[in-house]
């Protein structure tokens, strides 16, 4: 499974992992909550902040989901 986890910068400047992606960012790359938590993504509800790092996160993900997703292509048999 593919995790996904966001960045979230406290107030002195550092970073740390964040407990889920705000619902602006989810807009953003383009998904709903709902989508996001189907697709085993972290939510977080409470956070309002929006960052540009987090949405490429989210759009990254959901291409290497979608590339899971397609079916493998099969070559012709020789008979």
């Amino acid at each position: 499974m593919i995790a996904a986890k966001p960045t979230v910068f406290k107030k002195d400047g550092k970073q740390r992992l964040g407990r889920g992606f705000s619902r602006e960012e989810l807009k953003k790359a383009g998904i709903s909550a709902r989508e996001a938590l189907k697709l085993g993504m972290p939510v977080d509800l409470r956070r309002r902040t929006a960052h540009e790092e987090n949405v490429e996160v989210v759009k990254e993900f959901l291409e290497r989901k979608k590339a899971e997703s397609r079916p493998k292509k099969r070559g012709k048999s020789k008979s």
